[in-house]
């Protein structure tokens, strides 16, 4: 085995195979073709799925999981426990057959019978949360790769915060051909090189084979090449060699790069017909062949049965795994006592009150001054005083810092190799930089937020989709939310974003008004664990509109009064961002020609939504004509509107030329608002 730009095989003996693992009372083939067996049986059962992945990479799996892993199935979340990505996801019954066979309590044999089906914690792919040992979700592909490199650099910035006694640990993962095919790999991989994260080990499932047959129907590039130029250690083995594969994971561990190990494999191993074939990739074997296949692999026993001496060995090799938690604890326990209250709640994602009281403070000082700031500025200013007693807040920003305003004032750039800093520079890998931001949240210990041009979401959204499915608190800063960014033309004017967004389940969009909603929005975003958040941001000044100062976060509320109707209200206006100033305006005209009208700033639909139906109707303005302004376009406004209310807005793409023009052109004025409103009043 050699590293770098050579590469080697080993042809181990059927022999040398066969007693890789003898110490643990079980063979390494033997332990492998566990892994095969209850893989294939699974598939089988359910009728569907991927039974070719986890047969192929039994070997490499059984190696990293009895001689590497640093884990404890009755502790699964300890904080300095390695974490290992599946992001080849469609073989999921690898990781699902490795968490049985290792003692995972939830992962029960019945589990593994009920594959796919409804309610079990084996979903066709990985699902974080659904069970124990899981790290993440995976299935979209590329995106476990891209995570990994989030936990790398989580490992990294918290070994340079808390030292090697609490935080020494590897990522490792097993990737396919699919992985490092689709885009989002080339990002992840870029920025693991250049940040030099070395506690990065990808497993490359070198078998040659998609969904459509060989991989030379698509693809003839040089993969061992490419992660080279990109400032990675790389290692070339035959997959199928315990003591090959052993021997490229030590080297990697010595690596001061991350570490890209190609793994030459035969996709189902095992199926005497079906190996190195498309045919076993994502459809069961059949029960003649798995009949074939057990006696290919000399395996007796009835489906989902391990003999005892297997599933012994494999349990010997988890409490060997979980010595290290032990020793971590006792040395947690000997930890300075206020280093050690610091670490648990940075890993337990609990903010300080000190926030909360923070921005109330900042809250009252914007109130007295009315600054006009766009609301990206404003963002930064909330940053400014919440970085400094939120050191887990980890800014970042796709190659936009100055235009995102993400970055505060004493932040830090990370960088290796002391790692030390608390901003990102993620350059221009929107993607990447979703999908690594959900990897920092997923590590634990930091809040990443990061930023780009709203219009990019285009390019974040599978990543943002994926927080959302998870449940994860990672922010993303989303800054020239409209047509107000101007002059850029339509290519950077979002407007079907919002309601695009808003359409994704579980996640928050916020759109504030002024700086006042900003810093609510904020720390909205920063107390939520439950759920991604969007902070869509204005380039254009805004006027500050919350000029009386409230304890209460009213955003809280999703929707809220902002400005009541002189005498009984006739007319509703809705508005979001930097059309509340718009409403507002609409508003005096409106009273000026003897209609009473109400403002209702509307800053996070998703959170209106959960509140009672008694407010969200006294809220709406029962009885009232409804309009809403958003310079976007009106898909998600219609649940509020219905047939007899209106929407000012976008109905198609926008135009290149200054702001105050372009709100003209497309007829987002309070003038429109004021004729939507009387057009709407005279047909009732």
């Amino acid at each position: 085995m050699t590293s770098t730009d050579q590469s080697a095989t080993r042809t181990s003996s059927r022999g040398e195979s066969a007693s890789a693992n003898a110490s643990l009372g079980a063979t390494h083939t033997q332990m492998a073709n566990a892994i095969r067996a209850l893989s294939m049986d699974a598939v089988q059962a359910a009728k569907s799925g991927h039974p070719g992945m986890p047969m192929g990479t039994a070997d490499i799996a059984t190696v990293l999981f009895t001689k590497f892993m640093k884990f404890d199935p009755l502790s699964p979340n300890w904080a300095d426990r390695d974490r290992f990505v599946l992001s080849a996801g469609h073989g999921s019954m690898l990781l699902y057959s490795l968490l049985h066979l290792l003692g995972y309590e939830d992962m029960t044999i019945e589990e593994l019978k009920n594959f796919r089906q409804l309610g079990a914690k084996t979903a066709g792919h990985p699902e974080y949360g659904h069970a124990q040992g899981i790290e993440t979700t995976t299935g979209p592909l590329g995106q476990g790769i891209s995570n990994a490199v989030g936990f790398a650099l989580g490992e990294r910035m918290m070994n340079a915060k808390f030292g090697n006694d609490l935080v020494d640990h590897y990522t490792y993962v097993i990737a396919g051909d699919g992985c490092l095919m689709e885009g989002i790999s080339h990002e992840a991989i870029s920025m693991a090189g250049h940040l030099k994260l070395n506690k990065l080990i990808v497993m490359w499932d070198d078998n040659n084979i998609t969904i459509d047959g060989k991989v030379e129907l698509s693809e003839s590039g040089d993969q061992i090449a490419r992660f080279q130029a990109a400032n990675w250690n790389t290692i070339s083995i035959d997959g199928h060699d315990p003591e090959a594969i052993e021997a490229a994971i030590t080297a990697a561990r010595k690596s001061d790069k991350p570490t890209m190990i190609a793994c030459k494999t035969i996709i189902g191993k095992g199926s005497p017909n079906k190996q190195g074939t498309s045919g076993i990739h994502g459809a069961p074997l059949g029960e003649d062949e798995i009949a074939l296949a057990r006696k290919e692999l000399g395996w007796t026993d009835e489906p989902f049965v391990i003999p005892a001496p297997i599933r012994d060995a494999w349990r010997v090799a988890a409490l060997k795994a979980a010595k290290a938690h032990k020793t971590w604890e006792t040395r947690l326990a000997a930890t300075d006592a206020s280093k050690r209250v610091e670490f648990e709640r940075r890993m337990a994602g609990d903010t300080t009150k000190a926030v909360g009281v923070a921005i109330n403070d900042f809250k009252k000082k914007i109130s007295a001054e009315k600054p006009g700031w766009a609301t990206r500025k404003c963002s930064e200013e909330v940053l400014n005083v919440v970085n400094p007693i939120m050191p887990e807040n980890v800014g970042g920003s796709a190659d936009l810092t100055g235009s995102n305003n993400t970055k505060s004032k004493d932040q830090l750039p990370v960088q290796a190799p002391d790692y030390d800093g608390s901003y990102v520079y993620y350059g221009v890998r929107e993607h990447g930089m979703a999908a690594a931001m959900n990897g920092l949240t997923l590590h634990g210990g930091f809040i990443p937020y990061g930023g780009t041009f709203m219009v990019f979401t285009d390019y974040c959204r599978p990543a943002i989709r994926l927080s959302a499915l998870m449940g994860i608190r990672t922010i993303y800063v989303m800054t020239h939310d409209s047509i107000g960014l101007g002059e850029d033309g339509p290519t950077h004017q979002p407007v079907e974003h919002l309601s695009a967004l808003r359409a994704i389940p579980n996640l928050m969009v916020f759109r504030p008004c002024d700086a006042v909603e900003t810093a609510e929005c904020w720390q909205l975003s920063l107390e939520t664990k439950t759920a991604p958040s969007i902070l869509a941001l204005t380039r254009q000044g805004l006027p500050t509109q919350r000029t009386e100062h409230t304890d209460e976060n009213l955003s809280a509320r999703g929707a809220y009064e902002l400005s009541p109707a002189k005498g009984a209200a006739k007319v509703t206006l809705l508005a979001t961002g930097s059309e509340v100033k718009i409403a507002m305006a609409a508003q005096e005209q409106l009273q000026a020609d003897g209609i009473a009208a109400r403002v209702v700033s509307v800053p996070c639909q998703e959170l209106f939504d959960t509140q009672s139906r008694e407010y969200r109707e006294q809220t709406l303005g029962e009885g009232t004509v409804r309009v809403a302004i958003e310079a976007g376009t009106g898909m998600s406004w219609d649940k509020y509107l219905g047939f007899e209310g209106a929407f000012v807005g976008m109905t198609g793409f926008g135009a290149s030329a200054p702001i105050n023009d372009l709100y003209n052109h497309f007829g987002i004025t309070a003038e429109a608002a004021v004729a939507a409103a009387k057009e709407r009043l005279q047909n009732d």
